[in-house]
């Protein structure tokens, strides 16, 4: 079992970048990357990609580079992602079929086990598999060791839906919901809002 690292989000979020292009090398039958090929695939200098890899500990070596295969698993083990991780996903409209019926999530080592809605009875002809009553979320989390969720419930509901999967155990929340949440110290709740995005790529490309 790796002991869990200090290294900051932005670095994590660079690692998840460095596993995706070190796959399509795998893919791709390249045994060895350098430094500043791999910066490049990835978008960064090469001195910020070396400073990150830094927190793996000694990795590399002087012109050879990297090994493909090794550094891959190096990461994904650092970032826990080396093996199907299980997720709950709360809230199932019209965004959250979307992100149930979504199969690219088991590929990068997540799994949405169980979908949990308040009006769970209501039919969703396109939903690939069962929802269940906000009831069963706390024994189910449980009982499967979930420790991370997406949120995609309504403004209103988001707050106290995100307390309850805190209160279950849940420690890592994809929030989906246009409000920031409020979580304990020991919580990390990443929030995505689309229309953030949007009205950010409208101000780039205003004329």
């Amino acid at each position: 079992m790796i002991q869990k690292l200090a290294i900051p989000r932005k670095s994590l979020y660079r690692f998840s970048l460095y596993s995706r292009c070190l796959q399509r090398l795998r893919q791709n039958d390249v045994a060895t990357v350098s430094s500043e090929v791999l910066a490049k695939a990835a978008g960064v200098k090469p001195a910020q990609l070396r400073k990150d890899l830094t927190y793996l500990g000694n990795f590399g070596r002087r012109g050879l580079g990297y090994n493909v295969v090794e550094l891959q698993d190096r990461l994904n083990r650092t970032m826990g992602t080396n093996r199907l991780m299980p997720v709950v996903l709360v809230g199932v409209g019209n965004l959250g079929t979307a992100l149930l019926s979504y199969t690219g999530f088991e590929k990068e080592g997540f799994e949405i086990i169980g979908a949990f809605d308040a009006d769970a009875v209501r039919p969703r002809p396109s939903a690939p598999r069962p929802v269940y009553e906000m009831e069963v979320l706390p024994s189910f989390i449980r009982v499967h060791g979930v420790k991370i969720a997406i949120l995609a419930v309504p403004a209103q509901a988001a707050q106290s839906v995100a307390n309850e999967l805190m209160a279950c155990g849940i420690q890592g929340i994809l929030n989906f919901s246009p409000v920031l949440l409020e979580v304990r110290g020991e919580v990390v709740a990443n929030n995505v809002n689309l229309a953030i995005e949007l009205e950010n790529l409208a101000y780039f490309i205003r004329g």
